[in-house]
């Protein structure tokens, strides 16, 4: 790898290469890597290198003339495809408060908890704490870098390697999913949130109609009568009514509304793009820090409230031998930092080029990780007073999922004074919490269509139409969730949407880039970006790559496989239902129609080509033209330079000029 010093003095040529309303001529094209780095800026990059083994032919003919491209007036090129200019985002704190909102999300609050204290308390931070540095952070950073470099989001950035097209479509099926069920939870706490402001608090023992549950002392199944409970399956979501999968029932039309305003607020958040979401996370991703701390506070001047803190952290060593206290480890990872969904893709192609991904990356996940184990506090310091108040174990009042943030937590804040104030508190806390995260998602969705028809971006009144589109169908879909029968739908993609075609996803993109794509390569435009770093951001580019080639895989090879037996060998559940084997073959066929787009765009790329197979699997696995184009726009805010031929992947067979400008420097040469 070049000394910092040396990589750093050509990033600035890189805008100064071509002039201002200038076409570069072909000589300088076929000479000059993508990035807009001229021949004579780098005399060592006149021919082309091979990438991965692959030296680019020679024999193809452009498709437009010699002579038509000489005798076209350079102003005329750049506007027959012109595009309109990308958004970005008005700062860089914009952008890390926006990751950090949509990474810091209700996983945090009521899923890390609960599987820290189910797999050894305290003992559970070190496979957490490994899967967060050997598979986590290397990933995390690897969505940032190619959504940044490209600037583009999940499905054109694969112009660096058409053959992993299907990727981007699998990340964006994954979304959906998210997208689908995950507003449904902001639903409920629009309901809760509404229902708090009501004196007292209709899942209290205060309230008349819980009379009779509250005084029962003796009955046995008290815990599943219990008033909070009792709202939540009754009035909230009427499962009662309901005998599972296949008896679905009315739509429950409270939840109908609220989910109605869910979609509204999202809508108008996304209507202008980043630059008014970007102003949103100001207070969507600090206000619930400050709920946390004020929740601290209280709970540790609760009776109790060090038994449930003493609970969460005591480690029961016994547990690292458990595979599944890994594969959680591994789970929370994946879905707290919202890896492999293509919202952190998204959200980093409105950077500029020269932003420091892998400072940012640092401080998002550990910030991230750091806010689950400083949840764990706040939430565990009340449990500990509902524990001792109703005389039980601390783990019998806590439970996993909703059940723990709309059953549990409920509870105990109907038992602490001022019992309105905090209720209303917290859920408005769960609403921000998943405000942002939903935010990153559709995030994902939004810049994949934009990109796909860029018109959409200049023209207001069809990008909102078409955000309206998108946000009503989900409304609609969503109608399914919010029936009766609603909640076994939502457990069934919960369990599903994120599991093992997450995994396959992530593994795919990180073994992609690093052997098709090229690991040095990617390291190389990694240090591209971010020139004016320190010397330690290039050592510790060193262990990112050894993870890129060897940890992640493994690891994700091994929690891949421990899921497969685990799905084999268990049941779905939700409470005391048992899901049936048709609704389970269905959670099944969610996630591998996911998976399997990236099989069905690979056949796709390999037969747009031409040749023997292994031509055509070669020719795939190149980057197209277009794909550094957009660095030397980043560099130049008055210049807009297009390329001469701007395509998306798998429109028409590549030619000549789609590699030609590729010269490719293996990093370890240097």
């Amino acid at each position: 790898m070049k000394p910092l010093s040396e990589q750093c003095s050509e990033h600035p040529k890189k805008s100064a290469a071509v002039s201002a309303g200038e076409m570069p001529s072909e000589e300088a094209r076929t000479a000059a890597p993508g990035n807009g780095v001229t021949a004579s800026t780098t005399p060592s990059r006149e021919s082309p290198a091979p990438q991965n083994g692959i030296v680019p032919s020679r024999d193809v003919i452009h498709p437009v003339s010699q002579s038509q491209a000489e005798h076209q007036p350079a102003s005329s090129a750049p506007a027959q495809g012109a595009q309109p200019p990308r958004e970005q985002w008005g700062g860089k704190y914009e952008f890390l408060l926006s990751c950090i909102g949509y990474c810091v999300g209700l996983g945090n609050v009521w899923r890390f908890p609960y599987l820290c204290y189910r797999n050894g308390g305290g003992v559970f931070l070190i496979p957490y704490f490994i899967m967060l540095f050997f598979t986590g952070m290397p990933l995390f950073l690897m969505e940032l870098s190619l959504g940044q470099y490209g600037a583009a989001g999940p499905i054109m950035v694969w112009k660096c390697c058409p053959l992993l097209k299907g990727i981007g479509i699998g990340m964006l099926c994954v979304s959906t999913l998210v997208c689908l069920y995950y507003n449904v939870i902001i639903a409920w706490t629009f309901y809760y949130l509404g229902s708090s402001f009501q004196s007292p608090l209709p899942w209290s023992c205060d309230a008349l109609h819980n009379l009779a549950l509250c005084g029962n002392k003796t009955n046995a199944t008290q815990r599943t009568q219990s008033p909070s409970e009792v709202f939540w399956n009754v009035k909230v979501l009427g499962v009662v009514n309901s005998e599972g999968l296949h008896n679905p029932g009315p739509v429950r039309w409270p939840l109908a509304l609220c989910l109605l305003a869910a979609w509204l607020v999202i809508f108008l958040c996304m209507l202008k793009g980043i630059r008014s979401s970007g102003k949103v996370v100001y207070v969507t991703a600090t206000f619930p820090y400050f709920v946390l701390v004020v929740l601290i506070i209280r709970g540790a001047t609760l009776e109790g409230s060090l038994n449930g803190v003493a609970f969460y952290l005591t480690p029961n060593w016994v547990h690292l031998a458990d595979a599944q206290v890994w594969n959680d480890a591994a789970s929370q990872i994946f879905y707290s930092l919202g890896i492999g969904v293509g919202g952190l893709l998204s959200m980093a192609s409105y950077n500029k080029f020269d932003n420091n991904v892998i400072r940012d990356t640092l401080i998002i996940t550990i910030g991230n990780c750091t806010t689950s184990f400083f949840a764990g506090f706040a939430i565990f310091s009340i449990l500990g007073h509902m524990a001792w108040r109703k005389g039980v174990p601390v783990g019998e009042v806590a439970d996993t999922g909703p059940g723990l943030a709309f059953v549990a937590y409920p509870e105990a804040l109907a038992l602490l004074p001022g019992s309105v104030f905090w209720s209303i508190l917290f859920f408005l806390m769960l609403f921000m919490l998943g405000v942002d995260t939903l935010f990153g998602n559709m995030e994902g969705i939004c810049t994949a269509v934009l990109d796909e028809f860029p018109q959409l971006r200049s023209n207001l009144k069809y990008k909102t139409l078409f955000l309206a589109a998108l946000c009503f169908s989900f409304y609609l879909m969503g109608l399914l969730l919010i029936t009766d029968g609603g909640i076994y739908w939502f457990t069934l993609i919960d369990s599903f949407s994120t599991s093992f075609g997450l995994i396959i996803i992530t593994l795919f993109m990180c073994i992609g880039i690093s052997f098709f794509y090229g690991v040095n390569q990617f390291c190389q435009d990694i240090v591209d970006m971010i020139c004016h770093c320190p010397p330690w951001c290039t050592k510790l580019l060193l262990y990112f790559k050894a993870c890129w080639v060897v940890f992640t895989p493994f690891l994700l090879m091994f929690i891949l496989t421990y899921i497969f037996i685990e799905m084999y060998r268990t049941s779905l559940r939700y409470g005391s239902y048992v899901y049936p084997t048709w609704g389970k073959a269905l959670g099944v066929c969610m996630g591998a129609f996911c998976c399997l787009q990236i099989l069905i765009w690979a056949i796709v790329a390999v037969s747009k080509e031409s040749g023997t197979l292994k031509d055509r699997f070669k020719k795939s696995i190149r980057p197209l033209n277009s794909w550094r184009v957009n660095n030397l726009n980043a560099n130049t805010e008055e210049q807009h330079v297009q390329p001469e031929r701007v395509e998306g992947p798998f429109t028409v067979n590549l030619t000549q000029a789609d590699f030609t400008a590729m010269n490719w420097e293996a990093i370890s040469e240097a």
